[in-house]
């Protein structure tokens, strides 16, 4: 057996004098001899790359949030014109004629309903104008009268045709011409995007939801087909039931303006009519102002008359007209429909107030068929009511708080603010 040295085997595990021991490896992966880690680059381009697609996507969806809203219009509208159009083609009709004549129909109602207020509107302003000296003529008489001044119209006149209020008026008027052209010119075209779009949805539906359910499992293609028919009913639904009752509501206007013989009742009932179910939350105040106007010329008291009326009929629509006609078409809560209009127009403004109905009763309808529901139990608490005999009642209660106030709140004790001992 070898002899063995304690102090050398001991000098050779330990290091040897004046050296520092190894440095362990970088931490990250890096080479002993520093190096930056493989991925660390692949990484960094790939992290910018989704920044600049992030980026590029942002921008592109605003640039292109205008052409997205018109298509949303359009689609809402095709869905709405939809069970006409299938109906047509259902009798052998091609679907584009079909989808072309309802269009047209559209079209020829819509230019003669403006044709009919424009003209209307145009002959109250010229009957405005003419009437007007008179009328200043009766005000600057009232004002003598009462406040025993020496006013005159023609004074008046010069005043206020040599003021600077007229003048920079007339300036802004005539600098803003090319600006008011441009909208009209960008709501036509605008007006033009959505008629195509629309007809092009519901000429090519068919079409439309084979090449969408092409990419799709069988599984879900029969829930893609599920909601599109019932966003088809629900929309068809809505705007065919505030049809009718645009026309019972011009029916009901047009009696009230005949017997009051205010003049243009026909094109003001269409007015109240198709406004005041068309424009959610505040159409109806839009609607009863015109023939307030109209009938204030004719007569002031026949003005309230015309307020009177709009109010209560307003009532009779909410509680009795409008739950039976739209309980099987768009079945929701007055509030959920209320808040969903509010939601609505704070996302899309004056679009979504108009598709937030349809698109909550398409998504309640469509959840609902996924929803499992049980049979509630015949409970009086259910109702709002109460068990008999359960909790004490009022008079217990109130005895019991009494009972609790101290002795010196309690009247008879002289005031001495004392309790016996």
């Amino acid at each position: 057996m070898a002899p063995t040295d304690e102090t050398g085997q001991a000098a050779q595990q330990s290091p040897a004098s004046g050296t520092t021991p190894p440095a362990p490896p970088p931490v990250g992966g890096a080479g002993a001899n520093g190096r930056m880690p493989r991925w660390l680059p692949r990484a960094m381009v790939l992290a910018l790359a989704l920044v600049a697609v992030f980026q590029l996507g942002s921008w592109a969806f605003h640039q292109l949030t205008g052409l997205l809203i018109n298509i949303l219009i359009a689609f809402f509208l095709a869905l709405a014109i939809e069970p006409a159009v299938s109906w047509m083609a259902s009798r052998g009709m091609r679907r584009g004629l079909a989808t072309f004549v309802v269009f047209i129909g559209v079209m020829i109602v819509s230019a003669g309903f403006v044709t009919l207020l424009g003209s209307v509107l145009a002959d109250q302003i010229i009957k405005l104008i003419e009437g007007f000296p008179a009328y200043l003529d009766s005000v600057i008489h009232w004002i003598n009268t009462h406040f025993r001044t020496d006013l005159k119209r023609v004074d008046i006149q010069e005043g206020v045709l040599r003021s600077d209020w007229l003048r920079n008026y007339v300036q802004n008027s005539a600098t803003g011409v090319l600006a008011v052209s441009a909208q009209v010119i960008g709501g036509l075209f605008q007006l033009l995007t959505i008629a195509l779009f629309s007809f092009y949805f519901a000429a090519d539906g068919p079409r439309l939801r084979r090449a969408i359910c092409s990419v799709l499992p069988p599984a879900r293609q029969a829930e893609v087909l599920r909601a599109w028919e019932i966003a088809v009913n629900k929309t068809g639904g809505y705007i065919y039931s505030r049809g009718l009752m645009a026309l019972i509501s011009g029916v009901a206007h047009f009696v009230l303006l005949q017997v009051l013989d205010v003049p243009y009742a026909p094109v003001l009932a269409v007015w109240v009519g198709l406004v005041s179910q068309f424009i959610p939350t505040i159409g109806t105040y839009l609607a009863g102002a015109l023939p307030m106007l109209i009938a204030f010329t004719v007569d002031p008291w026949y003005a309230l008359w015309v307020l009177v009326f709009v109010v209560i009929y307003q009532q009779f629509e909410n509680y009795v007209l409008q739950p039976k006609l739209t309980s099987k078409t768009v079945d929701i809560h007055p509030a959920v429909a209320f808040g969903s209009v509010i939601a609505g127009t704070a996302l899309l403004g004056a679009v979504g107030a108009l598709i937030a109905i349809p698109a909550i009763a398409t998504l309640q309808a469509f959840l609902g068929a996924y929803v499992k529901r049980y049979d509630v139990t015949d409970d009086p608490r259910v109702h709002g009511h109460r068990r008999r005999g359960e909790g004490p009642g009022l008079l217990t209660r109130a005895r019991g708080l009494w009972a609790r106030r101290p002795t010196a709140e309690r009247p008879g004790d002289g005031g001495s603010g004392m309790r016996s001992s």
